[in-house]
């Protein structure tokens, strides 16, 4: 399985340099997390997930800003960036990932249909890098995959 590939990579990437990551996920539900624990050894660079769902989770435990959820919503860029920050600020992490989108099969609208995820990898004293991915009406556990493998890619480009 790709997912099971890319994770692999991932944790031997970061053994080979000596950093951890942490992820903060909303429509994954923790499935970053998991692929990356899957591998044995991930132990040694895998420093914790956040499951950050509702909006209040994403406030409470990465600092998103109540004006950014209010004003962008919490499928935007700007909240993928903070939950990405804040994820940093709140772990032992040198890169993090953070992933929030609509998975389906409702909840879309018209400016934010499903299948659209938006995603933010940041390093630590270093950038930050944001993608927006439209997956298209696939079935939730697609859209799910797809932005696992997506944020998996990420972290392997934050360690190049």
């Amino acid at each position: 399985m790709l997912t099971t590939a890319l994770a692999r990579r991932l944790v031997d990437r970061l053994r080979e340099t000596g950093l951890r990551v942490a992820t903060a996920e909303s429509c994954t539900g923790g499935l970053a997390s998991s692929a990356i624990t899957d591998i044995p050894g991930a132990s040694d660079v895998f420093d914790r997930g956040f499951v950050t769902y509702s909006n209040a989770a994403k406030h409470e435990l990465l600092d998103v800003p109540e004006a950014i959820l209010l004003e962008h919503g919490a499928v935007s860029r700007k909240t993928a960036r903070a939950m990405a920050l804040g994820a940093l600020a709140h772990s032992l992490a040198d890169v993090t990932v953070a992933i929030t989108g609509v998975a389906g099969p409702g909840g879309g609208t018209a400016e934010k249909p499903v299948g659209l995820v938006h995603f933010a990898c940041a390093r630590r004293h270093g950038g930050i890098v944001e993608i927006e991915r439209r997956f298209g009406p696939l079935e939730r556990a697609a859209i799910r995959e797809a932005s696992v493998r997506q944020a998996l890619e990420m972290m392997l480009d934050a360690l190049d």
